[in-house]
């Protein structure tokens, strides 16, 4: 870990019980992968996450994944009990006392989300992934990139003809209810009233959880850490609005294991 990045965190330890930890999932915990279905966090990820979450008043992943996929590979089912907290689909979807809990408004636009998968799935060229998240769609180009224009404009005119919204992520287009939920609404809730909290994140759907930061720094004296995740695909934006930058996972997992000792 870069020796700039240790002092930053000093704050976070200073009053572990009023801290919130929170993180990104894919590409901060866990390596880009071509097969969305196969990504696992790196190992060693899942037991820090879990000890400080014995420690520290908050810590949660918020993430694009449903919240089944997390459940597993963050072995919630498979440990004791734990206050790890896991938000999906850009907080549509969260785990309460270990209940899967949706947005109710999300309820409504299910059989849209359907319907769009199953065209995106007709209509795809070679290469294209489609991936299924029940409550959202996402199509993704990382293996066929050639076809990013095409997976622009099929996306748009679905949002347009379905009132689904249309969110770009990297090499990828998501289309998901139009709720007034993003990371920076999940974030917003989960540091209210912490006197420190960082986020550690690596893509444009990151940015509102920075923001989210900001609200709460102008807001009170809380000490505050954005932490932008490097990567050859990483957003020029994420990095300069980032307090401290680390390189990939590893570096991740690195500033976790930091808050530990």
């Amino acid at each position: 870990m870069p020796d700039d990045v240790v002092p930053r965190l000093a704050a976070l330890r200073t009053d572990p019980a009023r801290t919130a930890i929170v993180t990104d999932f894919d590409g901060t915990l866990s390596p880009i992968v071509d097969d969305p279905a196969s990504a696992a966090p790196l190992p060693g990820v899942v037991d820090v996450l879990h000890e400080l979450a014995a420690r520290y008043g908050r810590v949660a992943v918020v993430s694009g994944r449903p919240v089944t996929f997390l459940r597993e590979r963050l072995e919630l089912a498979d440990r004791p009990p734990t206050s790890l907290f896991v938000s999906g689909l850009y907080g549509i979807e969260w785990l309460e006392d270990g209940e899967e809990r949706v947005h109710e408004t999300a309820l409504a636009y299910q059989p849209a989300v359907a319907e769009a998968a199953d065209r995106a799935e007709a209509a795809a060229p070679a290469g294209v992934h489609v991936e299924r998240k029940g409550y959202s769609v996402t199509i993704h180009v990382r293996n066929a990139p050639e076809e990013l224009d095409w997976a622009r404009s099929w996306a748009e005119a679905t949002a347009a003809t379905t009132g689904l919204a249309l969110h770009a992520g990297r090499m990828s287009f998501e289309l998901r209810p139009p709720l007034d939920v993003d990371k920076g609404s999940v974030v917003d809730a989960l540091v209210a009233g912490r006197a420190a909290a960082c986020f550690l994140g690596d893509d444009l759907g990151d940015l509102p959880a920075f923001d989210a930061l900001d609200r709460l720094q102008a807001a009170s004296d809380a000490a505050t850490v954005r932490i932008g995740v490097r990567s050859p695909e990483a957003p020029a934006e994420l990095l300069e609005r980032a307090d401290v930058i680390v390189d990939g996972p590893a570096g991740s997992l690195g500033v976790l294991r930091s808050l530990l000792d």
